[in-house]
């Protein structure tokens, strides 16, 4: 064998390889995908089961913790610790914060916290406030061990100081956040905390372009940080960069995120950028995890819609209302898309249906005074087109002017 072959069959070899560690890794996040939306509607044997054949064939770490948090909810301690410590082989410190829940929950505080401080020491590290947040811990937050362990300062300044800002922005309080700011970059002008920070205060104030390029800093500097990556997503998303922010939300599904939103998030911005392919395939493959989310629902008939098949978005708007009948939005969707359609009396049914549930929205009074105009029904629809002008509509103005001068 020449040296060019062998280096040739080498090079074959390692590209096979990697194929299929990235096709065995995408059928892991398939799978925890799945185990999650049966665990949600309350299939959590399905999803031991579907677990258990997968983690035959596999070891991934991801499987473990997916398998310990379903045993959780059917209070199998014992099962969730195995898996969780399996976890923990396979990935140092994956499964500690889990094991701290657990043993938690079981009164075993000295464990408990044994584990927590293994996990405050890892890369996982978990905020103070998310940890003061878990209910697990409140069956031990009043024994000695607890108070003991909180003596250590376990955060510096920094990383109280974010936490303390996301708390603020997460409620709007921008002047509030900015002012810890101002501190934070005082004393540490160029740690990651700041530059998170920033990015942080800079979406919530709308300040998207600035976002973007703190973001982008973070998220080439620490490009497995999944909270820095949806940081970006969210400020493309301000910045109507719906193009960019699929890219990144791909980049999180990719790297093994398993979030079904991110799914249902990317189709949004295919939805935006006029890929109407993508986006039906990315929300029929969220909606086989949950066929009944509304949400999905609504953005399915909606991308029908667009897509020139009615029909089918008549489908999707009509199933979201016989799973939610006193959603006023659900027939807002549906009225739309009869509108669309130019079935005029079908339209007003639903617009009126939707008035009698939210009685204050001054676009559907617009639009069911349109169907009324086609349906020569000219005194009804100036009475709407005035409602929808008195709760501040404009563009009910021309309308008005139009048919309603002498009424």
């Amino acid at each position: 064998m020449t040296l060019s072959s062998y280096k040739y069959r080498i090079l074959m070899i390692s590209i096979i390889i990697l194929f299929t560690s990235g096709v065995k890794g995408q059928n892991d996040i398939d799978v925890i995908l799945k185990a999650k939306a049966l665990a949600a509607s309350g299939r959590n044997t399905d999803a031991i089961n579907l677990l258990d054949k997968a983690i035959a064939l596999e070891t991934d770490y991801r499987l473990h913790i997916q398998r310990a948090e379903v045993c959780l909810e059917e209070k199998d301690y014992s099962g969730a610790i195995m898996d969780l410590n399996q976890a923990n082989k396979l990935k140092e410190h994956s499964g500690d914060f889990r094991l701290a829940k657990v043993y938690a929950l079981k009164g075993d505080a000295a464990t408990s916290l044994y584990h927590l401080g293994m996990h405050m020491n890892s890369k996982y590290k978990l905020s103070e406030k998310e940890i003061m947040l878990e209910p697990a811990f409140g069956r031990i937050e009043n024994r000695s061990e607890w108070r003991q362990f909180w003596k250590k300062e376990w955060y510096n300044f920094a990383e109280r100081s974010r936490s303390e800002i996301e708390f603020l922005t997460s409620g709007n309080k921008i002047e509030d956040s900015k002012a810890i700011f101002a501190e934070l970059k005082k004393g540490y002008p160029d740690s990651e905390e700041t530059l998170y920070s920033e990015t942080l205060i800079n979406v919530v104030s709308g300040k998207y372009n600035d976002a973007v390029l703190t973001a982008r800093q973070l998220t080439t500097t620490y490009p497995e940080n999944e909270k820095y990556m949806r940081l970006l997503a969210r400020a493309q998303t301000g910045q109507l960069n719906y193009a960019g922010a699929s890219v990144t939300y791909s980049k999180l599904l990719e790297s093994g995120v398993a979030d079904a939103r991110l799914i249902i998030s990317r189709a949004d911005c295919y939805r935006e950028t006029g890929e109407i392919d993508k986006a039906i395939r990315d929300i029929e493959k969220f909606l086989e995890l949950y066929p009944e989310d509304k949400y999905a629902l609504s953005l399915a008939g909606k991308v029908e819609t667009e897509s020139g098949d009615n029909l089918k978005a008549l489908e999707y708007f009509s199933k979201n209302l016989k799973l939610h009948p006193n959603d006023a939005d659900c027939y807002v969707d549906r009225a739309n898309s009869y509108f669309v359609s130019k079935s005029w009396e079908w339209a007003a049914d639903d617009y009126s249906m939707s008035l009698d549930l939210k009685p204050d929205n001054s676009d559907v009074w617009l639009n069911k005074g349109i169907t009324l105009i086609n349906r020569g029904e000219i005194d009804d629809a100036c009475h709407d087109f005035k409602r929808s002008y008195s709760l501040g509509n404009q563009k009910a103005s021309s309308y008005i002017g139009k048919y309603c001068i002498n009424r």
